[in-house]
């Protein structure tokens, strides 16, 4: 059995595309994953199965809208990958403590990709990487470092623009799935 981590895109965002926690915990254990645990209203499912990532994908993608009513992207990495996202983190604690030394909020954002875009795409996110905003791409990572806010950021609204679905999460949600995740891999010795 893996542990995998699931990233609905786009729920509970001003207003749109509600879902209650406890209801999407249960639609998860409905269709047969176990151990599952939400983390905050941002779509944010840990759970255990022994499906690949392809069926699980489709399979939450189709429940989401028979169950909830629309249709949303759901991005999926096991906790092994998950470890290796937030274990090797390509800024330096001297680059991110000066970015938040200067940041309105969080600084540090990974963009979870459902697959590697295409390298136009990649060298067309180029022309949005100014003194303030900084990027840097690890497979279907992106790693996002703001000196100032995400807010009316024109480089996180680019990496929306990348050609494939996509979500962000911020280093302290990355952080704190790993740390769930671990939790249930303890459980399972």
């Amino acid at each position: 059995m893996t542990i995998y981590i699931a990233l609905l895109r786009g729920i509970n965002v001003g207003g749109h595309n509600k879902i209650k926690m406890a209801e999407l915990k249960q639609m998860f254990e409905r269709i047969g994953f176990t151990r599952v645990k939400t983390y905050i209203q941002s779509g944010n499912v840990l759970f255990e199965s022994d499906e690949k990532e392809p069926f699980i994908i489709k399979r939450v993608e189709h429940e989401i809208k028979a169950v909830f009513g629309f249709t949303i992207s759901v991005i999926l990495r096991t906790s092994s990958e998950w470890e290796r996202i937030t274990g090797e983190c390509p800024y330096s604690k001297e680059e991110i403590s000066d970015a938040e030394a200067s940041s309105e909020g969080e600084s540090l954002y990974v963009a979870l990709l459902l697959e590697v875009p295409s390298q136009e795409r990649i060298e067309g996110l180029s022309a949005f990487r100014t003194e303030y905003e900084d990027f840097r791409f690890e497979g279907r990572e992106v790693y996002l470092l703001f000196q100032k806010s995400i807010r009316n950021s024109k480089l996180a609204n680019n990496v929306q623009k990348l050609g494939v679905p996509v979500t962000i999460r911020n280093w302290k949600t990355m952080n704190k799935l790993t740390t769930l995740a671990k939790e249930i891999e303890r459980k399972l010795k």
